[in-house]
């Protein structure tokens, strides 16, 4: 008969407290350590896979976790049984049965035998996202907006965060989802929802919001800041068809091009219903809480035009720069660790988070290679969470040629229409954009560009005069901000264009062996580090 192998055990009064928070089985999953109140490690499940918002973890992250120490308790981002109830009054029959979808038998299988399987709690959907925004805010009062397409019933809330605690002031609940609104409206306009909706917003700078009254009168409730519909089964995809005029002989192609300018139209409509929904419902916010502090989470919050408009109501404004369900691993563990001892200074340690490749910033190599062949990668030091290359996982490019644009986004294999970001150095971006904030770490706001930033810089500038703004620090990310100090040293330029190192649909890459992949498959140069 065989022995087993002794299983681990900890005293507790020994050892530091460490407590994971997992995102699964959704979409975009994820996993956060966090030791004692400090935030060690969160990264993506799709950054091990390879898969585009996966919803599964896999056994690569979860021993990256375990490099941190056996974590004592495990928290799961939602309720699964209240996610349950409402799928069952939804008729959703086939997410409701199995238990596969419940956090203690989904986490066995990447527990050996040799390794205590930790406790698993659980908490709710959109708690979780205002204890990511709140908990890692500068603030120490503020009124919190979730915004996504839906928890467990709750699809937008209100809290008012004060002494680290969170209170619920108001709610809406399924099937009254902005994100649900916004989501369909992204399948209709033939892009993948939950995935695409960015691209939706930059398709709108294209088009003129001739549909909005319509789709107002067919779907919103503006007075009460509800739906006339459930949109949880899409719209359909004749919706809007009917106004547009076809020639009577048509040309090859011009069906297709006739329906993707209407579809534009219907983003540019869309999109600014969600300017006036949001700022409305964050306006009501403010006014019911008395509180100038803004933290703004959830799926929708990533929604960069939509927020700039928020300066006109808010004095300072948070966004956690994974404010998505992925960062929902960051709040669920952050809630219970000020659970178990509320004397805990949670600090934002800045975003990145992930995987590291180790080495120097490899500055003077990018340097020489964009003044040889204007574009490079590099993928050094720590990876991002959140979905927006911050310039330690970027593709990076000199924004002055007339052509870079189309060279960048033809590697990337994007649509031509799509902008990219500039990331510029925090002290000039008032010479070069209109923009109401003078930090804009995270991507998260739109600037209006200057003339001349339109005329020298035309890859960083997109349909409608703007750009989404990195503005980089030097507290920011030290190996970033050398680059662009040097850059700027060798020609008077003080940004670059900074997207994100992957190819459209693919994940961002992690780790060397993707840097390397990327390289020799895209024909790019990846710089990851000087040793």
């Amino acid at each position: 008969m065989g022995t087993r192998s002794p299983r681990r055990f900890y005293n507790r009064s020994t050892h530091h407290m460490i407590i994971w928070g997992v995102t699964a089985l959704g979409h975009d999953g994820s996993v956060t350590v966090i030791k004692d109140g400090e935030i060690m490690f969160a990264a993506h499940s799709e950054r091990y896979s390879r898969v585009k918002n996966d919803a599964d973890l896999n056994q690569e992250i979860i021993d990256e976790a375990l490099t941190y120490g056996h974590p004592d308790e495990i928290v799961w981002y939602e309720k699964p049984y209240l996610k349950k109830s409402r799928q069952a009054w939804a008729g959703q029959w086939g997410e409701v049965f199995g238990n596969d979808t419940l956090p203690k038998q989904y986490m066995k299988q990447f527990f050996k035998r040799d390794i205590v399987m930790p406790k698993i709690r659980t908490v709710m959907h959109h708690e979780s996202h205002a204890a990511a925004g709140a908990l890692t805010s500068p603030y120490d009062e503020a009124v919190v907006v979730v915004l996504d397409a839906i928890g467990e019933w709750n699809c937008c809330t209100t809290w008012l965060y004060k002494d680290k605690k969170l209170e619920l002031i108001d709610k809406r609940n399924y099937p009254h989802s902005f994100g649900l609104f916004y989501s369909a409206f992204t399948q209709r306009c033939g892009l993948k929802p939950n995935e695409e909706e960015y691209i939706m917003m930059g398709m709108a700078a294209y088009g003129k919001p001739i549909y909005k009254n319509r789709i107002i009168d067919d779907y919103v409730d503006f007075y009460n800041l509800k739906f006339k519909h459930n949109l949880h089964t899409g719209i359909d995809k004749d919706y809007l068809k009917d106004t547009v005029e076809f020639p009577d002989k048509l040309e090859p192609g011009e069906l297709e091009r006739l329906e993707y300018e209407n579809n534009m139209n219907i983003a540019a409509s869309v999109q600014e219903i969600a300017n006036d929904f949001i700022k409305e419902y964050i306006t009501r916010a403010v006014y019911i809480t008395a509180e100038k502090n803004l933290v703004y989470m959830g799926g929708v919050a990533l929604n960069c035009v939509s927020n700039t408009n928020l300066y006109d109501v808010c004095d300072n404004i948070w966004i956690m720069p994974n404010p998505g369900d992925a960062g929902n691993s960051l709040g669920a563990a952050i809630l219970r660790s000020v659970q178990h001892d509320p004397s805990l200074e949670i600090k934002w340690p800045g975003p990145f988070l992930g995987t590291e490749i180790k080495g120097d910033y490899p500055v003077d190599e990018i340097i020489k290679e964009l003044e040889t062949n204007k574009i490079c990668g590099v993928a050094n030091g720590r990876a991002e969470f959140g979905p927006r290359a911050l310039g330690n996982r970027s593709l990076l490019a000199d924004p002055r040629g007339s052509d870079i644009k189309d060279k960048v986004n033809e590697i990337k294999k994007r649509q031509k229409f799509r902008p990219f970001a500039p990331a510029i150095l925090e002290e000039h971006v008032h010479t070069y954009f209109d923009i109401p904030t003078s930090k804009s770490p995270y991507m998260q706001f739109v600037a209006k560009a200057r003339d001349k930033t339109i005329k020298e810089f035309p890859a960083i500038i997109h349909a409608d005069g703007t750009s989404r703004v990195q503005t980089v620090s030097k507290k920011d990310n030290p190996g970033f901000r050398k680059l662009l100090e040097t850059f700027y040293e060798k020609t008077g330029c003080p940004m670059l264009l900074n997207t994100s190192l992957n190819i459209r649909g693919e994940p961002l890459v992690n780790n060397e062996q993707d840097a390397k992949a990327f390289e020799e498959r895209y024909k790019v140069k990846v710089f990851t580090g000087e040793n």
